[in-house]
């Protein structure tokens, strides 16, 4: 294998080890990761048992609550994570490293995938036995293979984040913060997104430029009997993850270039004021 592929891996290994190891050195996050976000579902869920929604609407926000999972993991744990390192001093060193940004980001991506996929199981399996979710798995592969499309096109887009966020300097943790509450409406995280064909196309191609918006659809189709609440068909839906997630990961590595290029010509990336 040649030297470079050899140390992509390493690196993208060792950068997953610390947040893979985390989950065993400090269990207090299991009350704040799993516990508390059921709060949030209980809400929604019994507002939709009292207004005699289907069944499967409460399975709609649990699925949506175990989304919500990687998309905070994304947002802050990607996004907003080479700001931090730029002021915990960690960034010149990345910089400096052989190994390449690309395969340090997608070390971050793993282990944010690890220790989320605990958490969204944990909300899963919360959903089905305390509020029977109606959740069916005779399409289980199908479900399984586009959830991990899904993770690809939206950590894609974390990358890519991590980088715009750190070439925005401050703004970053504002715009975090920003992209928060809108996107859990138009991702339709606890209602059928097909509410938004009533709405201008602009507004839906903004909703389809998000993962979470097609990947979820596609799995309430495979989870949930029944199709009346699809945005679009299964097939369509995949292509978008698809070109999402080539779209995304060619991007983010163009932003690294620049940010790399920018870091080596100015020197001035690894300062706080900046």
């Amino acid at each position: 294998m040649p030297a470079a592929i050899t140390l992509f891996f390493q690196a993208m290994f060792a950068r997953s080890y610390a947040r893979v190891i985390w989950m065993f050195r400090n269990r207090t996050w299991i009350l704040q990761e799993t516990l508390l976000p059921m709060l949030s579902v209980a809400a929604f869920a019994y507002a939709y048992r009292a207004m005699n929604a289907p069944d499967r609407f409460v399975g709609y926000v649990v699925l949506g609550a175990a989304m919500t999972a990687f998309w905070f993991n994304v947002l802050w744990s990607m996004g907003a994570h080479l700001y931090w390192e730029r002021d915990s001093g960690n960034l010149e060193l990345y910089i400096m490293s052989p190994a390449p940004m690309m395969a340090i980001l997608a070390g971050m991506a793993i282990g944010g995938m690890a220790t989320t996929c605990t958490r969204a199981v944990a909300i899963l399996v919360t959903g089905i036995l305390i509020f029977d979710a109606p959740i069916t798995f005779e399409h289980g592969w199908l479900a399984l293979a586009i959830f991990l499309l899904t993770l690809v096109a939206l950590y894609g887009l974390g990358m890519m984040f991590a980088s715009l966020f750190l070439l925005w300097g401050r703004e970053a943790w504002h715009i975090v913060n920003l992209l928060q509450e809108p996107v859990f409406l138009m991702t339709g995280m606890n209602f059928p997104v097909k509410i938004f064909l009533n709405l201008p196309l602009v507004i839906v191609g903004g909703a389809l430029f998000i993962p979470l918006t097609a990947g979820m659809d596609a799995l309430r189709q495979l989870l949930f009997t029944g199709t009346a609440d699809r945005l679009m068909a299964i097939e369509y839906e995949i292509a978008i993850l698809a070109g999402l997630g080539v779209f995304f990961l060619v991007a983010a590595r163009w932003f690294l270039k620049v940010l790399e290029r920018k870091a080596k010509i100015e020197g001035k990336l690894g300062l706080r004021w900046q």
